[in-house]
């Protein structure tokens, strides 16, 4: 995987785009996102079901992975089973 790849979901409708990527399987709802959308979905698991947003970039907790959602979804991401977290905007700088 590298960056500018996109994957879909095998649970649900989310897509995302790859901003930056470590060593680790990137997953959603609970099932490792592919690059090709599987004909019959996978069952969303409950403990990974908080949904993604159209447009929100998803960083884990060591920033080694950033993704860009372009398909929001049913399904959370995460990496190896730990979960993503929507990236905090910079504040602007002030203009006194």
């Amino acid at each position: 995987m590298k960056p500018g790849t996109k994957l879909k979901s095998a649970v649900c409708d989310t897509e995302v785009m790859v901003v930056r990527c470590g060593d680790g399987t990137v997953e959603c709802g609970g099932a490792p996102m592919v690059e090709q959308k599987p004909e019959a979905p996978g069952q969303l698991s409950d403990e990974h079901a908080g949904g993604t947003l159209m447009g929100k970039r998803y960083v884990d907790a060591d920033g080694k992975f950033e993704l860009l959602c372009v398909k929001p979804g049913k399904g959370s991401l995460s990496i190896d089973g730990v979960a993503m977290a929507p990236k905090e905007a910079k504040p602007l700088p002030s203009s006194d």
